[in-house]
């Protein structure tokens, strides 16, 4: 396949492009700065090179703004949306408008679409939560509407924590832990659901080439855990203790409402339609995976 890919210098994008190479596939960047290769386009002034779009087999839109850059000040806020729907908005109206338009177009969103949701089983069919994020991951998923009208296949990939050592939470989460004073955070009772970043490739490459998936996808790992069981894991695979809790009103302190929206808010996620549908996840339980980034 001819694959187009946004945010191809990102965690997952990097992974993704190299993975798909190896499998025979031909990656071209869609970038904001020039790069050797890639197609050139400015979601923030609405530009994007549309006549070097057409004849793609695939498109993956990684581009966003990191949701954990900076606290979340209303002009930040707004940069994360703008970041994410215009972009997207951008490319799926152009796809639509192709004479040679792609088949497919998997588009990044997050399991912060269902919210805070405690306990609950999260599918696809799940309602979207009603804090900042799910307002965001429902504005994100709504922007590929053209593209969709246009009868291209649309992906809403629902990825949870991405696990690598090379950046994400995970990296960020590696120096307070090597050094012995991690710890839960909040009660500990808040689900995390992760994916080993070699599975979010592959579960990317699944979408692609499978034409029965369509909507939204969870891409999360078959075992989500409680944030205690995640740091307990962790420890245990850096042979560290962790005796250390960041209380919920510390939390607050320090990222403000960042702290809600990513810290002590809980999903717990289940893959249904990559499992009804066949994918073979290589990590499956969280402690498999924190071995595999981290070398362990």
């Amino acid at each position: 396949m001819k694959i187009l890919v946004s945010g191809a210098s990102g965690l997952v994008g990097t992974a993704f492009v190299k993975a798909a190479s190896n499998a025979g596939h031909v990656v071209t960047p869609l970038a904001r700065k020039r790069v050797p290769g890639a197609i050139l386009w400015d979601p923030a002034a609405g530009t994007i090179d549309a006549a070097a779009l057409e004849g793609f087999d695939a498109v993956v839109h990684l581009a966003g703004e990191s949701i954990a850059a900076a606290r979340w000040t209303a002009a930040q806020k707004k940069i994360i949306l703008d970041s994410r729907v215009q972009g997207t908005r951008l490319l799926a109206s152009t796809l639509a408008q192709l004479q040679r338009p792609p088949s497919v177009m998997v588009s990044a969103s997050a399991v912060g679409f269902y919210g805070d949701s405690g306990d609950r089983l999260l599918r696809e069919d799940s309602p979207p939560g009603n804090d900042f994020l799910a307002d965001v991951c429902v504005s994100w998923e709504q922007a590929t509407e053209a593209a969709s009208r246009a009868g291209i296949r649309i992906v809403h990939l629902r990825s949870g924590m991405v696990l690598a050592k090379e950046g994400g939470a995970l990296a960020k989460m590696l120096f307070p832990f090597k050094m012995g004073a991690g710890g839960k955070i909040g009660s500990g009772n808040q689900y995390m659901s992760w994916i080993d970043l070699e599975d979010e490739t592959g579960a990317i490459l699944h979408c692609l080439s499978h034409d029965s998936i369509r909507g939204a996808v969870n891409s999360v790992g078959p075992a989500p855990v409680r944030n205690s069981e995640f740091t307990k894991t962790l420890g245990r695979v850096l042979s560290r203790p962790t005796v250390f809790p960041l209380p919920a009103p510390v939390a607050r302190l320090v990222f403000g409402e960042m702290a809600d929206g990513l810290l002590l808010s809980s999903q717990r996620a289940e893959p249904a339609k990559l499992a009804s549908d066949g994918f073979n996840f290589r990590y499956r339980t969280l402690e498999s995976s924190l071995r595999h980034v981290l070398g362990k």
